[in-house]
């Protein structure tokens, strides 16, 4: 087992180096370029693709580094950089998390290389859990996974929205309702391989930030997979279902269905994110302040501006070891016995919306224009107490952990 540290190694050091320098030299120039156009930066993407970081091999690395900080390094550099853009380079992450977190080896070495494609052939991926009435209630998922054992595959029907890169996506990973009595425990998740008929993109979305990242609805009408396409494979699914209606009849311990344990594994992987935005619109605002003038000096020199930058870099690192702290925690096996993951979560995701605000504010009226970036920072950051599960249901997973009692 690695050992907690605050340290980066020399290896380390000198990847977060390079993803600064693409963040810096790619990322930031393409910014507001796609958040105006609000759609895919596809040529962003091939880029990040040719220099490696686009890549099956980048983010395994990255994943299996024992220290736990090789992903929210990576996450809060990319994001640093813009938030819409970054997106659109590792939201086929979560697919591939889902995979990981529920997959055989044969799948996760057939479908994760198909996610990402090559630098000459770039491809995205999608996972889809969220519906237009469940969104943070995954127990009140309605598409509907149901077995054909003539013929050896699954029939999915059902409507799935704000899926990065829905209907895009050369893969999708699907979570569906296989036994509807078990409430959530009777979920799974699914690969819908590409091309498939029956898979349309619904709607697509126009959103308040993150608009270089895709998000539409999944329509999946009577999609038909083999069975080798559930992830985990049927034999452990029989396995699970058999344990949950054990449990069911008992009154006892909860089973973890397959959103959950993707959603816990990338918590805070988000966190991350939200660290990299925070911090871009603090140096922002420092530098601002820094070199605005009011009344013949510097507005740094003004407390009511210099105690709010203290306030900022303050929270921002707070944040940052909540991160490292659950992804060390995860990465080494550690049971997250105070809901750690979504403390992390619910902390960088409101010091992401605090700071972008505050470095509004410290801009003054330049701040809510365009011709800065903050007023974009600012939007972006919403999302992330919304996705992955809001604030509040960050909040409700404490309550509960620490008390173990069912908190509503």
């Amino acid at each position: 087992m690695a050992e907690f540290t605050m340290e980066l190694n020399d290896e380390q050091k000198e990847v977060r180096d390079w993803l600064h320098g693409f963040a810096a030299d790619v990322i930031r120039p393409a910014a507001a370029e796609w958040d105006e156009r609000e759609e895919t930066p596809w040529p962003v993407i091939q880029e990040a693709a040719k220099v490696g970081i686009y890549s099956l091999d980048f983010y395994a690395q990255q994943y299996f580094d024992p220290t736990g900080l090789g992903i929210p390094m990576a996450m809060e550099e990319l994001f640093w950089g813009d938030a819409g853009i970054a997106l659109s380079i590792v939201g086929t992450g979560l697919a591939a998390v889902g995979v990981l977190a529920n997959g055989t080896e044969e799948q996760i070495g057939t479908w994760i290389p198909q996610m990402y494609g090559d630098q000459n052939d770039v491809k995205v991926a999608a996972f889809c859990s969220s519906e237009p009435d469940a969104g943070s209630d995954v127990a009140s998922l309605r598409t509907r996974a149901v077995y054909d054992e003539a013929k050896d595959e699954w029939v999915i029907n059902g409507t799935k929205t704000w899926a990065t890169n829905g209907g895009i996506a050369n893969v999708h990973v699907v979570v569906a309702v296989v036994d509807p009595e078990l409430g959530s425990k009777g979920h799974a998740s699914f690969i819908i391989p590409p091309n498939t008929p029956g898979l349309a993109q619904g709607q697509k979305f126009k959103k308040h930030g993150i608009r270089a990242s895709h998000t539409a609805e999944v329509i999946l009408d009577n999609v038909r997979v083999p069975g080798s396409c559930l992830l985990g494979g049927k034999e452990k699914l029989d396995e699970r279902l058999a344990r949950a209606r054990e449990k069911a009849r008992q009154g006892g311990e909860r089973v973890k269905n397959a959103a959950m344990a993707t959603f816990e594994a990338s918590r805070p992987a988000v966190g991350a994110m939200a660290v990299g935005t925070a911090r871009a619109a603090y140096e922002v605002a420092l530098d601002y302040a820094k070199t605005r003038e009011q009344f013949g000096r510097p507005i740094i020199d003004n407390q009511g501006v210099a105690f709010q930058l203290a306030d900022m870099r303050t929270q921002i690192d707070a944040a940052r070891l909540l991160v490292w702290r659950a992804s060390w925690m995860a990465i080494n096996g550690r049971p997250f016995t105070a809901a750690e993951g979504s403390m992390s979560k619910l902390f960088a995701s409101e010091t992401a919306k605090k700071v972008t605000a505050q470095a509004i504010q410290i801009l003054g009226g330049n701040g809510y224009t365009r011709e800065y970036p903050v007023e974009r920072m600012h939007r972006d950051a919403a999302i992330y107490t919304i996705f992955e599960g809001t604030s509040e249901i960050q909040r409700l997973v404490i309550a509960r952990t620490l008390s173990g009692m069912p908190i509503r």
